[in-house]
């Protein structure tokens, strides 16, 4: 193994105070009724559009027939408060380090817009931790098209069969199996054991230090 590449929400960052503080205040200015938490840890994992549609439907607009100017406000919006109380998973800092010290190129590839991508990993992490960093963006399809992991290895000059990728929820796992690398689905974020396993993860990990010992 040469490579590992990770989803973000969910996986590396709790990045869900963020997202609902974001789609809250969004709602808000819509005149429309907010989401809770809960809620919004559901909508995660799509993409930002994705979420969007999810929440207004969820808010009250059933056909989602504010949802340009719901992208408008919400990318304002979470643009300026996407590192809210943003925190890296506990060990994930102890499992990064462990892996550089193997060797292991790392990766982030995200269904988050990409500057918010850059801007939460840049501040979490730093400037160097991550070999590439990838958000979505036009030109390039959404997880859990595969698309996105072979931009990420033709990067890191990497074949499929080195690489591992790791993420919180089935659309992760859908990611894996589309691009045909081996995935290992991680239970401490955004959806249950359950879910990951019905979506095809054949390992599932309960902590970060179990990842260590996976590669």
């Amino acid at each position: 193994m040469k490579a590992c590449i990770f989803d973000l929400d969910g996986t590396l960052t709790d990045t869900l105070e963020s997202l609902t503080y974001s789609v809250r205040a969004t709602l808000r200015e819509m005149g429309l009724a907010e989401i809770t938490a809960d809620e919004c840890r559901q909508f995660v994992g799509n993409g930002a559009r994705r979420l969007m549609e999810c929440a207004l439907a969820a808010a009250g607009d059933k056909d989602a027939g504010r949802i340009d100017e719901g992208m408008e406000i919400y990318g304002r919006i979470f643009d300026a408060n996407c590192t809210y109380h943003v925190t890296p998973y506990e060990g994930i800092p102890q499992m990064i380090s462990g892996l550089r010290k193997k060797g292991i190129q790392l990766a982030v590839l995200s269904n988050k817009p990409h500057e918010q991508t850059v801007k939460v990993v840049r501040e979490i992490f730093g400037e160097d931790i991550f070999d590439c960093v990838l958000g979505q963006k036009e030109g390039i399809k959404r997880k859990p098209d595969p698309e996105g992991v072979y931009n990420v290895l033709d990067i890191l000059h990497t074949e499929k069969d080195e690489c591992l990728y790791v993420g919180d929820s089935e659309v992760d796992v859908k990611t894996a199996l589309n691009a045909k690398i081996a995935c290992v689905g991680v239970a401490w974020g955004f959806r249950s054991r359950e879910v990951l396993a019905e979506a095809g993860a054949e390992h599932i990990i309960d902590l970060p230090e179990e990842l260590l010992q996976y590669v």
